[in-house]
This record gives C-alpha cells, structure tokens and sequence, in this order.
C-alpha cells in the first residue's frame, strides 16, 4: 500500500498497488490508442492522391462494420422508431465527421485538423449552466483557434471550415451515442450506426472498384487506417475504460492533437510553425480544464449521502 496527499485537501489516502497497477495499464491503453488512431491517419493520408478521402473512409467504415456487426450482431429487424432514430442521426453523424476530417487533413494537415475537431467535445464539456470558468474556457479556446490558425490571405479558411464542421459532428456524435446507448444494449447501438454511415459510402466504394482505383497500394493503405483508426482504438478504449475513470479517460485522450501533429511531422512531413504549437498547447489545455470543470460539477450536484 502507498500513501499519497490529495490535491487541495491535505488528506492522505492509501492506494494499493493492483489499483495503481490497473491505472498504469488503462494509461499505457489510451497512448496506444491515441498512437493507433493518429498513425492510421496517416497512413490513410497517404492514399489521398489515388482514392481521395471519401474513398478511404469508405474503406475505413468497412473494415469498421466487419468487425462490430458480428461482435454485436443487432437486430435491426426489432428496432422500434425509438430506437432508430438516434442511430440514423448518430450513423449520419459518422459519415459527415469522417469525410470532414479527412478532407481537412488534406487541405490543411493532420496536426492542424485533429486540433480544430477536438472544439467538438470541448463544447459538450462547456453546455452546462454557464459560470466565469465556463466563459474563460470558452474565449480561451477562441484565443487557441486564433493563434493556431492566425487568418491571413493565405490561410485555407474551407479547410479551416471543414475541421470545424467535423467538430460539429463530433459534438452530435457525442450525444447521439448517449442517446442511443441508452436505448440499445451492448455495442448494438456503434455497430448498426457503423452500417448506416458505410451506407452512405457503399457508392463511392463502387465507383473506385469500377474504375480500378481501389487496388493495390491505395487499398492496402485503406485498410491500414480502418484497422488502426477503427479497431484497434475501439476496442483500447473499451479495455481502458475498465481501469480508468471517464473523466480521467476524457482528459487523457486530448493528448490526441499532439499524437497527430508528431504523426502528421513523422509520416507526412508536415512541420508545424511556432503559432501553430502554442494554439494546439492553449486549445488542449482548455479542453482538459473544461473536463475537470464539468466533472467537479457534476461532483457538487451529487446530493450528500445520508449519515
């Protein structure tokens, strides 16, 4: 057993080492996530030129389907229109969220588009009843946004534009899969949402067979990326999930802009500029803040136990 202090309170708490054993390996978990997830990316990123990103995504959202529909097996036969609706809305959201993203990444680089997308979960950590710590983390990340993009004559404002749209997507995915979650068992809810948007991408998929584009090295880069940016970080999560709180899972993975501008660095060449490190810094420490916030918050709702 080891003693430590807990922050604020002075008070000293013994933690055993199985629990902290289990903390370590939900943390080695989510790097390996974040770094599966940002790696795929970049592979991906490099069968742009032949397949374009809706292709990849169609690829992506494949792979992802044949993977959850056996694990899950939902019976879509049974649902009721309660039930479907937030998993067409939450499928739509997959489809629009991916190809947003990955048209960013193309326009305006890996490191600069997973940076902007993460507003989207920083705005569901902002909707509660609005304090002076709310409206700081809100015009902080205004600041963020700025210096990380410092609009200009040259800036790419339609690539700008579209990671902001794929952090509007991940906000609505974020409480649509609340939604559906609740109303569907087990993974049954991800996986018919994961059919419903690789419905949306069984066209362009058809159209790179018919005119032989998505084979040889294309594909197997396709592939690549649905396995690492689906797979693998679906089911990491869901193991560290396990050992890991929610909020201390929701703070972590905002390592994930950085994970992506060393990947972008790495795999792309992409070089970030001196404004562009400091508004990702400023954009993700804001995020983590605005997650300690809510669940502080949530903490103090809590009512007293009795005695």
């Amino acid at each position: 057993m080891e003693t430590f202090t807990e922050p604020g309170t002075g008070r000293g708490r013994t933690q055993s080492a199985p629990a902290q054993g289990r903390i370590l390996g939900g943390v080695l978990t989510m790097t390996a996530s974040g770094i599966s997830n940002q790696v795929g990316a970049g592979i991906g990123a490099h069968a742009f030129a032949a397949v374009g990103p809706a292709g990849v995504v169609a690829v992506r959202q494949l792979v992802a389907a044949a993977v959850l529909l056996p694990v899950a097996r939902p019976p879509l036969h049974r649902f009721t229109w309660r039930q479907w609706w937030p998993t067409l809305l939450l499928g739509a959201a997959i489809a629009l969220m991916n190809i947003c993203l990955y048209v960013a990444i193309q326009r305006i680089g890996l490191g600069l588009a997973v940076t902007l997308e993460f507003l989207g979960p920083l705005a569901i950590a902002l909707m509660r009843p609005r304090s002076r710590l709310d409206l700081l983390c809100a015009a902080c990340a205004g600041c963020g946004v700025y210096v990380l993009v410092l609009p200009g004559p040259s800036s790419d404002f339609i690539g700008i534009g579209i990671a902001m749209a794929a952090a509007v997507c991940w906000a609505a995915y974020i409480v649509l899969n609340r939604i559906a979650g609740q109303r569907l068992p087990g993974l049954q809810a991800p996986a018919a949402a994961t059919a419903v948007s690789l419905v949306f991408y069984l066209p362009v998929a058809a159209y790179l067979l018919a005119q032989g584009s998505l084979a040889g090295p294309a594909l197997g880069y396709s592939v690549i990326a649905g396995v690492l940016c689906s797979v693998i970080p679906y089911a990491a999560d869901l193991i560290a999930l396990r050992h890991v709180q929610p909020g201390f899972f929701g703070v972590y993975m905002s390592i994930n802009p950085l994970l992506a501008a060393l990947s972008g660095t790495i795999m792309l060449g992409q070089f970030l500029v001196l404004h562009e490190w400091l508004g990702m810094v400023v954009i993700v420490a804001t995020n983590v803040a605005a997650i300690l916030l809510a669940g502080r918050g949530r903490r103090r709702s809590l009512p007293a136990s009795p005695g």
